[in-house]
C-alpha cells in the first residue's frame, strides 16, 4: 500500500537530461568546491595540485561508468546502496547506507554556513552590518532549498539549472582571465607530480582527498530514477556527464589560479596560496585581474571544514570503490552474457586502484616510501569519527539480521519496477 502511494505522489516522466545533469552539478557545489574544498588541498599538493584535480576526475569518470553500467539493469531511487546490495551483499548494501548517513548529511550544512559565511563577511566589511548574521542567513539558505524542493522536482531542477549555470560562468571568466593574465608563466609543469612541494607523490596524494571532495555528489541525480524520462538512458548519461564537465570545470579553475600564483609558491607555509587576502585568495585572484567589485563574486573567508570534509571523503570514496566492485561481480554473477572486459572489468579495477593511495593518505598511512604527509589537526581525527560510527552501524546490522532480517533484504529492491508493478495493480 505504502508503495503504491509513494508512487502517485511522485511526477512521472516530470524532467529530462538537462535538469538531470544539474541535479548533480549543484550537489557538488562547483563554486564552493573551488573557493573552499580543493583550496584545502593546496598546502599538501603545491604546483601540483592539478595533477591530483585530474587524477580525482579520472577516478570518478571510472564511478562514474560503473554506475552506468548498473543503472541500465537497477534504475533505482535506492542509488549506490542498491547497487552495493545487489552486486556484493545486502550487508554491504545496509553498511554503504549506513556510511551515507554520516556523509550526506555533511554536505547540505556546510554550503549553508558558507553561504551564511559569504553574505555576512561581505556586509560586514562593506556595510558594517553585525557577523553574527552568518546565522540567520545560513539558515535561510536552508528554508529556501526546502520550499524548492517542497514545490516539486520541475521548480528546484530548474532553479538548479540556473544557478548552477551563473556561478560556472563566473569562474571560468575569472579562470580565463587569469590565463591569460598569466601570460609566458603558463607551464605544463604542474601536472607534474614535484612541482612546488617537498614529497612528490607523497604530497599529491594527500592533497587529492579534497580534490575527490569536490567531486562528492556527481551521482546525486541517482535518486531521480523514479522521476525522469528514460531512466535507464538518463541516469548514466547524466551521472558521467556531470563528472566530466564539472572535474574539466575545477581543472581549468585550478590550472589557473597556479600558473597566474606560480607554482613554487602555492604551498609556502607562510605566503602560499592560501593565505592569500587574508585567507580568501579566489576573492583576492578576483580584485587583482578584475578590480575591487566583481571580486565579491568570487568567494569568501576560507571557512575550517577540512574535518568535516574528510569524514565525508573517506566515506563516500570507500562507497565509490564498493561501486567499482558491485559493476565487477554483479556482471560476472547475474549478466555474464554482457560481460564486458573494458567497462565491467579494466574500468571498476583500474578506477579503485585509483582511489586507494588517497584513501590510504587519508588515515595517514605511509606506503611504498612515498614519504605521505600525514593530515593536519583536526583533519586526521576523521578516521577516529569514522571508524565510531562504522563499528554502530555493524551493530545495527547485527541487530536486523538477527531479528528483522527482511529489513536488510530490502536495500537490494529495485525502486523503480517495484513502484510499476504497484502502479500496474
Amino acid at each position: 500500500m505504502s508503495t503504491t502511494v509513494d508512487a502517485h505522489r511522485l511526477e512521472r516522466n516530470a524532467v529530462g537530461l538537462a535538469p538531470t545533469l544539474f541535479q548533480s552539478i549543484t550537489h557538488m557545489a562547483p563554486a564552493a568546491a573551488v573557493a573552499f574544498s580543493i583550496i584545502v588541498g593546496v598546502p599538501y599538493a603545491g604546483g601540483s595540485i592539478p595533477l591530483a584535480v585530474l587524477l580525482a576526475l579520472i577516478a570518478c569518470l571510472f564511478v562514474a561508468v560503473s554506475i552506468g553500467q548498473l543503472a541500465r539493469h537497477l534504475p533505482s531511487a535506492g542509488g549506490l546502496y542498491t547497487f552495493s546490495s545487489r552486486g556484493l551483499h545486502p550487508y554491504v548494501g545496509f553498511l554503504v547506507a549506513w556510511g551515507f548517513m554520516l556523509a550526506e548529511p555533511l554536505v547540505a550544512p556546510l554550503l549553508y554556513l558558507i553561504f551564511g559565511n559569504e553574505l555576512a563577511a561581505n556586509l560586514t566589511s562593506h556595510f558594517g552590518w553585525p557577523t553574527w548574521l552568518w546565522a540567520p542567513f545560513a539558515a535561510g539558505a536552508g528554508l529556501i532549498v526546502w520550499f524548492l524542493t517542497y514545490r516539486g522536482i520541475r521548480l528546484s531542477t530548474r532553479t538548479g539549472v540556473a544557478l548552477g549555470t551563473f556561478e560556472i560562468v563566473v569562474f571560468l571568466a575569472l579562470a580565463l582571465t587569469l590565463v591569460v593574465a598569466a601570460g609566458s608563466n603558463n607551464t605544463l609543469s604542474v601536472f607534474g607530480p614535484n612541482t612546488g612541494n617537498t614529497k612528490g607523490w607523497g604530497s599529491v596524494f594527500p592533497g587529492m582527498i579534497f580534490a575527490i571532495l569536490a567531486f562528492i555528489g556527481f551521482e546525486a541525480s541517482l535518486p531521480l530514477a523514479e522521476e525522469v524520462k528514460e531512466p535507464r538512458k538518463t541516469i548514466p548519461r547524466a551521472v558521467f556527464l556531470s563528472a566530466l564537465l564539472i572535474g574539466l570545470f575545477y581543472l581549468f579553475c585550478y590550472y589557473a589560479a597556479t600558473v597566474y600564483f606560480g607554482p613554487s609558491k602555492m604551498a609556502d607555509p607562510k605566503n602560499g596560496f592560501v593565505f592569500l587576502n587574508g585567507g580568501d585568495p579566489w576573492s583576492g585572484l578576483a580584485q587583482a585581474v578584475w578590480g575591487p567589485g566583481l571580486g565579491l563574486l568570487a568567494g569568501g573567508a576560507l571557512p575550517a571544514f577540512a574535518l568535516l570534509g574528510t569524514v565525508a571523503t573517506i566515506v563516500v570514496v570507500t562507497i565509490y570503490i564498493l561501486t567499482n566492485l558491485s559493476n565487477l561481480v554483479f556482471y560476472l554473477r547475474e549478466r555474464r552474457g554482457e560481460f564486458n572486459l573494458l567497462s565491467n572489468g579494466i574500468v571498476p579495477i583500474v578506477g579503485s586502484l585509483i582511489f586507494l593511495p588517497a584513501l590510504i593518505a587519508a588515515f595517514g598511512i605511509d606506503f611504498a616510501g612515498l614519504g605521505i604527509v600525514p593530515l593536519s589537526p583536526p583533519s586526521n581525527l576523521a578516521p577516529l569519527i569514522i571508524g565510531i560510527w562504522m563499528v554502530a552501524g555493524i551493530a545495527l546490522l547485527i541487530y536486523f539480521v538477527a531479528r528483522k532480517p527482511e529489513r536488510i533484504a530490502d536495500t537490494g529492491r529495485i525502486f523503480l519496477d517495484d513502484a510499476d508493478v504497484a502502479r500496474t495493480r
